[in-house]
This record gives structure tokens, sequence and C-alpha cells, in this order.
């Protein structure tokens, strides 16, 4: 095992206060690994976390216009229901909380007694569960689909939404109705490593890649040998489109690699994409193309399509400025 780190049971702490020391705007609180916005807004805060491992998510994601603190869990493991009280302490500026979780069972179960923690504080919290990926309909990780990359298009939509002033119901509706209109599909190619186990979580041969996999190495829809960018792009956005109707739509496109897909490939994916969805006739009105959630150094990438209306289009085009992503 070959990494930047110093002791493995400390790469999470080590991580955020490095991210905090390079961006002075947001604070790191100790022993409970919450990132947050040093200066509180008079708006709904929104809250969002999970296992780390996946970064830039998802304390990239704090900062004007997106989120308000984010909870890290251990390496692809839930945050205990203290840290996310913590979160949500930090987010509330007197508007309530929305929790934006990616549906794991662990995540649901652990934001879930953190909601009641926060609620007995007389701190108004509601929560949305973002279920994006389309490879499986269940997995021994989840109940029902799994929360995927797609999560990013709901913290920058809910996270615009608030910032304009919306009530928390209005912030919630708009997170459901993002987390509707979101679609993924991924891919692996090679494993990663935990930073404490040291080996790899799983193997693939030379000529063999893993279609649907998931962000934590769950298992997915097939193996198959090595396919060229254009049949990727065919093989993932069909899945996608047999699975939701994007016909004649505009839509959001996301390429999002796993950490160790190097933008030139990604970008030839994105000119794949493009070419399948413009021989459907599906406008595309913006398209992100990098690394957005990750699953540490595992080689492989994800697609995801989010369908737009006008009041989306508005949303996504709203300013924002965090580590990750600034508009």
């Amino acid at each position: 095992m070959k990494k930047i780190i110093n002791n493995p049971d400390e790469v999470v702490s080590e991580m955020l206060q490095g991210l905090v020391k390079a961006n002075p705007q947001l604070q790191y609180s100790k022993d409970l690994e919450v990132v947050s916005k040093i200066d509180k807004e008079n708006k709904v805060g929104l809250v969002s976390g999970g296992g780390s491992g996946h970064e830039p998510a998802h304390a990239g994601y704090v900062g004007k216009g997106m989120l308000d603190a984010a909870v890290a869990g251990n390496v692809f493991a839930s945050p205990s229901p203290d840290r996310i009280l913590k979160g949500i302490q930090e987010a509330d500026a007197g508007e309530g909380v929305l929790l934006i979780i990616k549906n794991y069972s662990g995540d649901i179960m652990n934001f879930s007694m953190a909601k009641d923690l926060a609620e007995m504080e007389d701190i108004k919290v509601e929560m949305v569960v973002v279920k994006d990926d389309v490879a499986v309909k269940d997995s021994t990780y989840s109940t029902g689909r799994r929360g995927i990359a797609g999560t990013v298009f709901v913290h920058k939509l809910a996270g615009a939404k608030a910032a304009a002033g919306g009530s928390l119901d209005e912030v919630k509706k708009v997170a459901e109705k993002t987390i509707a209109n979101i679609r993924s599909m991924g891919m692996a190619m090679t494993s990663c490593i935990l930073p404490g186990v040291g080996v790899p979580g799983f193997s693939l041969g030379d000529n063999e890649i893993e279609i649907g996999m998931g962000i934590h190495g769950e298992p997915g829809v097939e193996r198959t040998t090595v396919k060229t960018a254009a049949e990727l792009a065919e093989i993932l956005c069909n899945r996608i489109l047999e699975d939701y109707d994007y016909s004649n739509s505009e839509v959001a496109v996301m390429v999002n690699g796993l950490g160790a897909t190097p933008l030139m490939e990604l970008y030839i994916l994105n000119n794949e994409v493009e070419k399948i969805l413009s021989e459907k006739n599906i406008k595309i009105h913006k398209a992100l193309v990098g690394n957005y959630m990750t699953a540490l150094e595992m080689s492989g990438c994800s697609i995801t399509l989010l369908k737009l209306d006008e009041e989306l289009i508005n949303l996504l085009d709203a300013p924002c400025d965090t580590p990750a992503l600034k508009v």
C-alpha cells in the first residue's frame, strides 16, 4: 500500500484539518469530524455527510450557495449520531435544517437519530434521501437504490433555494424534486485500498471491468471486458435512459471520476455522452466533468443525468462558492 498518510487511524481528522487550512472561511470541529461555515447566514441550514473516502464529497461542498455543514464518518462508514448532531447545531440559524442523506442503511439510521436529538433541542429538522443509482434496485448495503454522485446536484439546487431565502418546506421540496429527476450509473476498472486495511477490497482481471459497481465496492450488475469510451457511454447512458424518460428534455450532465481516472479519459467519455444525448434530442444545459464523488483511488466513473425545468435551471446556475464547486 502506497499512500501519503501518517497514521491510518487519523486520516479523516488530518484530512479535514488540511481542508480548512486551505479554506479559511471554514472551520473544523475537533474530534467530531464536522466542517462548517464560520459565518452563519440567516437562512435554512443544509447538512450532508457520510463515510470518508469520497472526497471532495462531502466537506468540499460546504460554502456559500451549498452546504452549511458536512459530517464525516470513518472511511466508508457512516458518521455517528453525535457527530451529525454537531453538524446540525453548526448549520442551524433559526430557520430549520435540511439533512441530505444518501440511501445507505447506516446513514439513514444515524441521521434519523440525530434528527430526533436535534428536535429535542427545538431545532426544526427535515430530511431527504438520495437514491439515484440505477444499477440495482436493492443491495445488501441499502434498502432500495444507492445514493451516489447525483447527490452533488441535490446539494447545489437545495443550497441555491436556501440561499434565495426559501423556507424549510420550500427547500425540501426542491431537494425532493431534484432527487426525482436524477439518475446515475457507474463502472469500475480497479479496486481501492482502505488506509486501515492495506489490501484491495476486490480484484478485477487485467481485461475486466465491472458495470454498476457502487462507490464502496458494492457488487455491480455485470463483469465484462474492457470497453471503448463510446461503448461505455452507450452502456451507462442506455441504462439511465431505460429507467427514466429524458426524451426531448433539457438536462444537466455529470461525468464523475472515482478517484484514479485521468481527466483526459473523463473528457473523452463526456464527448461520447454528448453525442448520444444529441442523437436522442436531449439538450445539455450544463456538463460537469471531474471528480465530484470518488471512491478513494478506484479507477472508474459514473454518469449522472438531471432533468431540468425553468426552476431547476435557475437554481443550478445560481452562484456558489465552495472548495470543490464554484459557479
